[in-house]
Parts: structure tokens; C-alpha cells; sequence
């Protein structure tokens, strides 16, 4: 299958079979909704599985650079900080959509998350 951009309100995120909020053909129930930011090339994906389609090393983001704006919600288009999404308890901190609590268990492929990150 072949990698697609979609625009999520203005927003290029790439992916696979990419819903309207940003869901993909690996993660596309009504909660997944968020979009990252992959530090190594500066650009939305819908997860970690798409990005692996461009076959080139992930980097984390660095706790130093969790105020980076590097989440979208799929459902208002909102970009938010890295630190923002790991405290916003599974919710958009601006439309208030549920988030997939089972991202949290991918947070390492995205953030280099130590005691003091979160």
C-alpha cells in the first residue's frame, strides 16, 4: 500500500487510507484522532506503522522539546505541545474528543520519556 497526505483542517498528515480525522488503515476507531509529528522529518503521520512505510530512523523527541507544537487532534485540527498531549488524561484539551488510551503504549517510539517528562 502506498503512503497518502491528506490535509486534516490545513494540516499535511500522511499515512495510509487516512480517514478525515486523521485515522489509518492500522489505527481507525472513533478515538484515534491524534496525528504526530515525527521529529526526523518534521512531518504529520496518522502512526508510527505509516511512518515505517519511508523506511528512514525515527528520532525521539527530546524532553527539552515537548513545548514544540508536534500533535494534531483529527477531530478540531488543534496543534498542541508534546508535554500538552502526555497531560491532557486521553482528551483534547480544546474540543474535548476522547483520545485512544492505548497510544500511551507507543509514547516510546515518539518521546524519550524519562521520570521527570511527564
Amino acid at each position: 500500500m502506498k503512503l497518502k497526505t491528506r490535509l486534516i483542517y490545513n494540516t499535511p498528515v500522511c499515512g495510509i487510507q487516512i480517514n478525515r480525522r486523521s485515522g489509518c488503515i492500522h489505527y481507525h476507531s472513533d478515538l484515534d484522532i491524534v496525528a504526530i509529528k515525527f521529529k526526523c522529518c518534521s512531518l504529520y503521520y496518522s502512526c508510527y506503522w505509516c511512518h515505517g512505510e519511508v523506511q528512514h530512523a525515527v528520532q525521539q523527541w527530546q524532553p527539552n522539546e515537548f513545548n514544540e507544537k508536534a500533535i494534531l487532534c483529527g477531530n478540531c485540527g488543534s496543534q498542541m505541545g508534546i508535554y500538552e498531549y502526555l497531560s491532557c488524561k486521553n482528551k483534547c484539551p480544546y474540543c474535548a474528543s476522547a483520545f485512544n488510551s492505548g497510544c500511551k503504549s507507543h509514547w516510546n517510539y515518539y518521546f524519550q520519556i524519562n521520570q521527570n517528562s511527564c
